[in-house]
């Protein structure tokens, strides 16, 4: 697999990340030590996790396998911090909560606090990539970039970065404190960043890592005759989001994927996959799967490359 750097920076990671949202929820330890060595053997290098994921679950399975399965050394990996579960929170129909609440706060005390739990949780004295999960109206930028700076000269962080930014706050964020990657959701269902995250980014020298560079699953294809019943678009808490997005100009999209698959003789994941991965500053695009078998597929499309006047023909249909 091929290794880019990030942004302007010297570390390179490779062009395909390994998402760990999954784990501890849908994907048990033994799929997710599957997963790992599979990712490891095809060339790839960077694993994304949060403490945010199943309560810190995710880490301390990723944490299990290093050492054990996977030497430290031959991972890249990337976590953040600044979100915090909240408790309680009532719905305005006074309904009670049905699922996990999460509150933003990048104050020093919850970064640096949120930054030990991760290196205990993943057995490991630092994080290649560390990232202010999302921006923060109460805390001061100052404050911010001094808690990033302290956690980079401790040598507990390698790189900063940053998530869930928009332009502006990703350029007040850089120009306190070097940052290397930004995280955001891009695919060919989501390219509004492209108006003013992507060019902050490239001005900064920073590398993009493209999220959710399928669309929950909807650039693949599986939603064309309906809603699977194993699908996200079934799962009660994904449900919503999946479906919100199912409209007139999504069905455009996938069934120009699915007509360049076709003509490619590949599949649709394939195509979409390709056509985010080489966008004009993209250093990564992290990739999920809940089992062994889709994360197969996933790896076997990362060799396509894609003509340039298909991917013309992808830009000119999803176009903002």
């Amino acid at each position: 697999m091929e290794q880019r750097a990030v942004g302007r920076s010297g570390l390179r990671v490779s062009r395909m990340g390994l998402a760990t949202h999954t784990w501890g929820r849908e994907t048990d330890s033994e799929d997710a030590a599957a997963q790992l060595v599979a990712f490891i053997e095809t060339g790839g290098t960077l694993v994304d996790t949060s403490p945010a994921y199943q309560g810190g679950g995710a880490q301390r399975i990723l944490g299990e396998l290093i050492g054990e399965l996977i030497p430290r050394d031959d991972l890249v990996i990337s976590g953040c911090a600044g979100l915090v579960s909240v408790a309680g929170v009532v719905d305005p129909d006074g309904e009670p909560p049905t699922g996990i609440h999460w509150s933003v706060d990048t104050s020093r005390r919850t970064l640096l606090r949120q930054l030990d739990r991760s290196l205990t949780d993943l057995n490991t004295d630092h994080l290649d990539i560390w990232s202010v999960a999302a921006w923060d109206p109460y805390t001061p930028v100052d404050e911010v970039a001094a808690a990033v700076e302290y956690a980079v000269r401790s040598g507990k962080v390698r790189y900063a970065g940053a998530r869930g930014l928009n332009g502006w706050q990703l350029a007040t964020l850089a120009s306190e404190v070097p940052l290397v990657a930004a995280h955001a959701p891009y695919s060919l269902l989501a390219r509004g960043n492209e108006r003013d995250l992507v060019p902050a980014a490239a001005h900064h020298g920073i590398g993009m890592v493209a999220v959710s560079p399928l669309a929950g699953g909807i650039l693949t294809g599986k939603y064309r005759d309906g809603v699977p019943a194993d699908s996200r678009g079934a799962d009660e808490a994904t449900a919503a989001e999946i479906r919100e997005r199912l409209d007139e100009h999504a069905t455009r999209v996938v069934d120009a994927v699915v007509t360049a698959a076709d003509g490619l003789g590949t599949s649709p994941l394939a195509v979409a996959a390709a056509w985010i991965r080489d966008r004009p500053g993209v250093s990564s695009m992290i990739v999920g799967a809940r089992d062994i078998g889709q994360l197969t597929g996933v790896l076997a499309a990362e060799t396509l490359e894609l003509p340039r006047a298909i991917a013309a023909a992808l830009d000119d249909v999803s176009g903002i």
